[in-house]
């Protein structure tokens, strides 16, 4: 018996979750969770708008004028833009046969057991959303960091370092995190984060008539589930990306040529460093993948480099780059088109 189009629990996915003494194992193995340490970095505000957020910015000064006597001066302004950003909808939908739940007595831990992978898959969803959301060709997401940095001739081309590759390419982010440079929205007047909603009706089961695959209704407990979130882009300074990093070329480094690129990677991350206006008031972090991480955390425990260093508080380890955590981010892709 295979699950109903995809979409809901069978009598096979029920067997698959029973412990040896018959009750419902809530201790499963997630092997397809991941590491997306940039949802609980990044700084998230409420927006000004029912559908996001729109910031004005600066894109001109007064001029200024050096007078001489019994001559006048002219009057100046500043000129702004207003750039609106939009929040998507994210949506997860999970729902039980009734019977199936209540096969063994408890129905809650059942529940639970399907709850958590929701959490989950929302969790990656919104991580790779962040980085390659493109609201061109899917206009329902919110856009996200790397279709904002994809051309070098751009008016942000300062902040995106190419590092020569042409195949197998990866980026590390350099994100400053803060109020008036970039951070995560929710629409106005409503909650950050996700929300979880049981649907049911006035029966008092807490259950909901639901319909299979040839509209027959049979009684269900349905767990909704939605976050409204965006990205705002207030100033662009205050993001780098370093492209083109041929991930195959590092992967396959060992000894001396891995302190190399190790080396290598570290320039760039000094010269991404140097783009960013200042870092008073911001919360900087560097996102890359897991192959270029361990890179650089081998770096840091072998003491190749000064400028890497692995702190230990509260028993959490954390590789820091001139004080900078790196993080591991497992949404970050290896396959990456060529930033030109």
């Amino acid at each position: 018996m295979a699950t109903l189009a995809g979409q809901v629990l069978t009598l096979l996915d029920y067997s698959k979750r029973l412990a040896p003494s018959g009750s419902v194992e809530t201790d499963i193995v997630e092997l397809l969770s991941q590491q997306n340490d940039i949802l609980t970095d990044m700084l998230w505000l409420e927006g000004n708008l029912e559908t996001g957020h729109r910031t004005t910015m600066r894109t001109g000064l007064p001029t200024n004028t050096w007078r001489k006597l019994n001559v006048g001066i002219e009057a100046s302004k500043s000129t702004t833009v207003q750039v609106d950003e939009a929040c998507g909808m994210l949506f997860s939908r999970g729902q039980i046969d009734i019977d199936l739940a209540a096969l063994n007595g408890n129905t809650a831990a059942f529940r639970l057991s399907e709850n958590e992978p929701h959490m989950e898959s929302m969790a990656q969803e919104m991580a790779e959303t962040l980085f390659y959301g493109d609201t061109d060709t899917n206009p329902e997401q919110f856009l996200g960091l790397s279709p904002r940095y994809s051309d070098l001739s751009a008016g942000n081309g300062d902040n995106i370092l190419d590092a020569g590759g042409t195949t197998n390419l990866a980026s590390i982010w350099l994100v400053a995190w803060g109020k008036k440079s970039c951070h995560g929205i929710f629409p106005k007047g409503q909650n950050a984060g996700v929300k979880h909603k049981v649907i049911q009706d006035s029966t008092g089961d807490g259950a909901y008539d639901v319909q299979d695959s040839q509209g027959r209704s049979y009684r269900a407990y349905v767990d909704e589930y939605h976050w409204k979130a965006g990205l705002a882009l207030r100033d662009w300074r205050y993001v780098v990306r370093i492209a083109n990093i041929d991930i195959a070329a590092l992967a396959a480094m060992t000894g001396t040529q891995a302190t190399t690129a190790a080396t290598f990677i570290i320039k760039l991350m000094v010269r991404a460093m140097a783009r960013v206006p200042n870092f008073n008031g911001v919360k900087p972090c560097f996102y890359m993948n897991r192959t270029i991480h361990t890179l650089l955390e081998i770096a840091a425990m072998e003491k190749t480099s000064n400028v890497l260093k692995i702190e230990d508080g509260l028993n959490q380890f954390t590789t820091k780059f001139r004080g900078i955590p790196i993080r591991r981010i497992d949404a970050l892709l290896e396959t990456e088109g060529r930033v030109t």
